[in-house]
C-alpha cells in the first residue's frame, strides 16, 4: 500500500509565497506520475500540475508562472512553490500520485490567502 501525505498549507497574504510537500511511502516500485490538485467547496477537484516520470510539467493556465513543481527522486517527495499568491488560489489542495501503476491521493492541506 502507498501513501501520500501533505504537508506546507497555511494561511498567507495576497503576494507570499508558499511551498508544499508530499511524501509518498510504502512499496514504491515506480513513480509515473505526481501532481497537485486543488478543490473549493461546491466545485470540483482541478488539476493544478503535473510532473512525469521523465520530467515533463503540465500547469493550470491560471498559475503559469507562478507555480512551479518539482520532485526529490531519492526521497518520493514532490513539491509545489507557490509565488505570488492570490485569493482565488484558496482552496484544499490535493497530491496525486500514479505508483506502481495505481491512483492515490493525499488527505489534502488547506492554503488560504487573504487580501
Amino acid at each position: 500500500q502507498v501513501r501520500l501525505v501533505e504537508s506546507g498549507g497555511g494561511l498567507v497574504q495576497a503576494g507570499g509565497s508558499l511551498r508544499l510537500s508530499c511524501a509518498a511511502s510504502g512499496r514504491i516500485f515506480r513513480v509515473n506520475v505526481m501532481g497537485w490538485y486543488r478543490q473549493v467547496p461546491g466545485k470540483q477537484r482541478d488539476l493544478v500540475a503535473t510532473l512525469t516520470s521523465d520530467g515533463s510539467t503540465n500547469y493550470a493556465d491560471s498559475v503559469k508562472g507562478r507555480f512551479t513543481i518539482s520532485r526529490d527522486n531519492a526521497n518520493n517527495t514532490v513539491y509545489l512553490q507557490m509565488n505570488s499568491l492570490k485569493p482565488e488560489d484558496t482552496a484544499v489542495y490535493y497530491c496525486h500520485g500514479i505508483i506502481n501503476y495505481s491512483k492515490y491521493w493525499g488527505q489534502g492541506t488547506q492554503v488560504t490567502v487573504s487580501s
